[in-house]
């Protein structure tokens, strides 16, 4: 660990003197972009009688606000998210500062997107792929990570410290505000006693792609790999975790494909008497258990329709199916299939997804053990989902 920080350390005394350096007789401007969205959301699930009774709920999603600045190379990123007080409240996806070596290097520092697996998402449809709901798409941690992109390779090399850090105490648990999935505390007896007390410390990621193009097909070949450690809070030892993935993406003309496989296995260093089968994971400010060792299996595809329908330009349509086989053979697997369309409208791009899962946290009324030990007589339920947005 003490080579990993001080090859960090390196890569920040090297950036300072390119920060120093000025082009002579050009004049450089900051430059700045505000943007953001509101979104607006309505659904009708299967397993809620009130909401079957009533047609359903309409309602707020979220307002948020984008930022980008750069000024002689160095740049900003950032992006704060206000959800209702029942899922999380505010909360910063993303906030980083970095600077660009050339046009294709790049030194991130912050809160910035985790590179593993099909980035920036692993799947079409507004609910995203099974794998974020394991913290393995779309993840953001605290850390430093190096980006490098070229014509036939990308890779990424990144270090991170902890994910979104909000209570900076010498024990004190993962705040469930946050945007990502991770390791977190729960009350799993329900009698105000928090178990599985662990934290996400010292991760490292690497991320290799190769791609090529034949005729006018573009295909992406990737390998991605994280290991770090797993803090436990109450015995104060350190644990262990990791994750290994494969993955392909297709884009040919009208039509692309995703395509993942995923390995994770979390080795907590729990009290005496503590499971270490399952692991308890946060977000939207409600966290719930999952199997500490699966292998998750993704696949999608979409196709774009251009129309002339007075506003509408586009429709995409898409299926986005995922399978998670839990390693435990007392567990009943999770899966889920969303399959939907994107309407776009000017700067407003509209949702409309069928959501179908079994034993999934989201989809369904196996909230708390969904993801880990499941229910081996759950039944397939359905969510219906419109979500509404203007982006601007």
């Amino acid at each position: 660990m003490k080579f990993i920080i001080g090859v960090v350390g390196l890569c920040l005394l090297a950036t300072m003197p390119l920060l120093a350096q000025e082009k002579e007789g050009e004049e450089e401007k900051p430059k700045i972009q505000v943007g953001g969205a509101l979104r607006f959301n309505y659904n009708l699930s299967s397993w809620k009688d009130g909401q079957q009774k009533r047609g359903g709920d309409f309602g707020y999603d979220l307002f948020r606000i984008n930022a980008k600045a750069s000024y002689k190379g160095v740049k900003l990123n950032a992006e704060y998210r206000l959800y209702s007080s029942a899922f999380g409240g505010g909360m910063l996806k993303q906030g980083w500062i970095a600077y660009d070596f050339n046009t294709k290097d790049e030194l991130q520092l912050g809160l910035t997107q985790v590179p593993f697996g099909i980035t920036q998402y692993d799947s079409h449809n507004w609910f995203f792929g099974l794998n974020y709901y394991v913290g393995l798409e779309d993840d953001h941690d605290m850390g430093l990570k190096f980006k490098h992109r070229s014509e036939k390779w990308d890779y990424d090399i990144a270090f991170f410290k902890n994910a979104e850090e909000l209570n900076f105490g010498s024990n004190s648990d993962v705040s469930d505000s946050r945007y990502s999935y991770d390791v977190a505390s729960i009350d799993y007896n329900g009698d105000g006693s928090l178990q599985f007390r662990n934290k996400e410390v010292n991760q490292v990621n690497g991320k290799l792609v190769y791609k090529l193009l034949t005729g006018s097909v573009k295909h992406k070949l990737g390998a991605s790999v994280q290991y770090g450690g797993l803090y436990n809070l109450t015995t104060e030892d350190m644990g262990n975790h990791y994750a290994l993935a494969g993955h392909y993406e297709l884009l040919a003309g009208r039509f692309d494909l995703k395509a993942q496989v995923s390995h994770y296995e979390y080795s907590p260093e729990n009290p005496e008497g503590e499971r270490d089968d399952i692991i308890a994971m946060t977000a939207y400010g409600a966290p719930y258990l999952t199997a500490a060792s699966a292998t998750t299996y993704t696949l999608g595809v979409g196709y774009v329709i251009p129309v002339t329908w007075g506003p509408v330009s586009q429709l995409k349509v898409y299926d986005d199916f995922g399978y998670m086989q839990k390693s435990s053979s007392a567990f009943s697997d999770t899966y889920i299939n969303v399959s939907g369309v994107m309407v776009t409208a000017g700067q407003v791009y509209t949702y409309i997804d069928l959501a179908a899962g079994k034993n999934h946290p989201w989809i369904g009324p196996e909230w708390t053990e969904g993801l880990a030990q499941g229910n081996p007589k759950a039944e397939w339920e359905t969510r219906f989902n419109i979500n509404i947005g203007y982006y601007f």
